[in-house]
């Protein structure tokens, strides 16, 4: 009776097989477990995430971990997945001041320009001049209703700006009523004597001057260059409720422009791509390429720093130089990014287009023999570096019920999408393609403006539902789901996340349906452009029809969508696909940890 283990250690998890060879020479399997790697993957510090789930995986039998005879870990390729996200036009940062945070309690409705004044230099005011008065929570809002209805005798009196949530109280005792926008906490920050325009919406509308460049332009009198400048301002405050622009307080609009830059493919030759020609353009690029030696970026451009900045990042961890690190595959995804406006005083962005790139980023060394040596020392049994993660993996997906040969396997990680096809006589061939799950992760959480990855997480996993009452729910498929007994009134009203064990509320005041558009375009952009290039690539005759099943492994397979996306998709070529169930009981976890188990078997036969 001989214990062996199977550790297949990925980006986001590590999980482990054990099997027991019987007297006959029989494999038999006893257990798995699955927990979180720790550290990046391909360094010392992921022993302590293997030994954490040879532990749980032995625990599930009540035995020892040193009972375990030898310890089989996967030989990842030495290529590593990281992400970036930066914007891809030129970023204009300006430096005009303005408000647009969305307060929901403004007053008033109606747009309106004039020159700022505090409400306690109201007495210097002249005449003929529109004003915009700014209070701040010192001033109670009798006493600025008060001091407004006074000095609205002999003053015209635009507009008022509030810091505290006071509007509607102020507004109630009015004699002329104004536009009024409160909860600006940076109220103090707002210059005096600069002009400004402002504008609040009917209740359901949004702003529709001040998120018009033409629009800023007619109340704030900018000429043709200014009101160019101003796009950024105009682009930020769509869809609000409230706004105010102050006119430049330093006089005049200073950009600073940081070009997109263009993309180098090193194969043969340097195949050059501008990144403003969009991600399906460079990912023809690469396509054209072959086999690609490196990437690298324009330097003192947006494309040139992402990419020093993942190289560097990637060599600080290994321990190698930079130079020595290179980027063999990425892929490249159209996206919006919220830019910061320089002089904001609420923290207003902009969506600018951006391209989310995944990147393949290939070093001397990964010391798989470094963690195989750290775990013998810490467990005392013998550990090996053993096959190949793609070839381990199909072997894995070729315990799934309904399978024969030729099989193809595409392996949808955190870090990378690995694809491998075996044909009828047993030989294998496989690639590693840049972005997976992390990469959806990061579009969700930059398109919609999410303050945690976590969030971004929760809402790539689970469906979403908006709870209309204390009785029932409207899915995002537009059913409805009714409760037997009232739930818990914290939930009412909120867009909410379908956990199995409870509705997680999400936070972010977005709609329901910007949230399921945002992650569904994400996972095809991601995914299924992923799964056709990797598949294209290891096809015999680089033709998909010649490629009759594809089995869905690893943890973004369990997705509770995307395998339904790639089953479409690959119908299109007559293709059979579906989540894999590995050994018919772990679903389509542990294919590469069950590959190391059987190759270590069919290498003793």
């Amino acid at each position: 009776m001989k214990l062996i283990a199977g550790v297949d250690i990925g980006n986001s998890t590590t999980e482990v097989c054990i099997g027991e060879i019987g007297g006959d020479g029989k494999m038999r399997f006893l257990s798995s477990s699955s927990v979180m790697t720790t550290g990046m993957k391909g360094t010392v510090a992921n022993t302590a995430g293997v030994i954490h789930a040879l532990d749980a995986a032995m625990g599930k039998i009540n035995r020892p971990v040193s009972e375990i005879s030898l310890i089989r870990i996967n030989e990842a390729a030495p290529v590593i997945g990281d992400t970036a996200m930066e914007t891809i036009t030129e970023t204009i940062i300006t430096e005009s001041s303005m408000i647009g945070h969305n307060p929901s309690t403004p007053a008033g409705a109606g747009q309106a320009a004039g020159t700022i004044i505090y409400i306690g230099h109201l007495p210097e005011g002249k005449p003929g001049i529109p004003y915009i008065v700014t209070a701040s929570s010192l001033s109670a809002y009798d006493e600025v209703a008060d001091v407004i209805n006074r000095y609205a005798k002999k003053l015209d009196i635009a507009g008022l700006i509030l810091q505290a949530d006071e509007a509607v109280l102020v507004e109630n005792r009015l004699e002329h009523k104004i536009p009024i926008v409160d909860e600006v906490k940076s109220i103090n920050s707002i210059p005096e004597w600069k002009m400004a325009a402002i504008e609040v919406a009917l209740p359901g509308q949004s702003v529709r001057m001040l998120s018009n460049p033409y629009g800023i332009a007619t109340l704030l009198k900018l000429d043709a260059d200014e009101t160019k400048a101003a796009t950024p301002i105009a682009k930020s405050l769509i869809g609000k409720r409230s706004a105010v622009v102050i006119r430049t307080p330093h006089g005049n609009v200073k950009e600073n422009v940081l070009p997109a830059g263009e993309l180098y493919v090193k194969s043969d030759q340097v195949y050059p791509v501008n990144i403003d020609s969009g991600a399906d353009r460079i990912m023809e690029v690469l396509g054209q390429a072959g086999e690609v030696i490196d990437i690298s970026g324009q330097p003192d451009t947006n494309i040139g720093n992402m990419l020093i900045n993942i190289k560097n990042g990637m060599g600080n961890l290994m321990g190698e130089e930079s130079g020595e690190i290179r980027i063999t595959d990425i892929l490249a995804v159209d996206t919006l990014a919220p830019v910061q406006i320089s002089g904001s005083l609420a923290g207003e962005s902009c969506m600018e287009k951006a391209v989310g790139v995944a990147a393949m980023v290939k070093t001397k060394h990964l010391p798989m023999e470094k963690i195989a040596d750290e775990l013998k020392r810490r467990l005392h049994i013998y550990v090996k570096v053993a096959g190949v993660e793609a070839v381990m993996a199909a072997l894995g997906a070729l315990t799934t019920p309904g399978t024969r040969l030729p099989l193809a396997m595409l392996d949808l990680g955190g870090g990378s999408t690995d694809a491998a096809v075996i044909d009828s006589d047993g030989r294998v061939k496989t690639t590693h393609k840049a972005g997976a799950g992390e990469l959806v992760s990061m579009i969700i959480q930059t398109e919609l403006g999410l303050s945690s990855r976590h969030t971004a997480e929760q809402i790539k996993k689970y469906p979403l539902a908006k709870v209309e009452s204390l009785f029932h729910m409207r899915l995002e498929n537009g059913a409805m789901h009714f409760f037997e007994n009232a739930i818990e009134p914290k939930y009412f009203g909120n867009v909410v996340l379908l956990h199995p064990e409870e509705m997680v509320i999400i936070d972010e005041d977005i709609p329901l349906e910007k949230i399921a558009a945002v992650r569904k375009d994400a996972k095809r952009k991601v995914f299924v452009r992923n799964a056709l290039r990797a598949l294209t690539e290891i096809a015999p005759g680089h033709n998909l029809r010649n490629i009759p099943n594809v089995v869905l492994v690893g943890g973004s397979a369990e997705d509770f969508e995307v395998p339904e996306m790639l089953m479409e998709e690959l119908a299109n070529y007559k293709i059979v696909c579906g989540r894999g169930n590995i050994r018919a009981s772990e679903g389509p976890r542990n294919a590469v940890a069950t590959g190391l188990v059987l190759s270590y078997t069919g290498g003793q036969q």
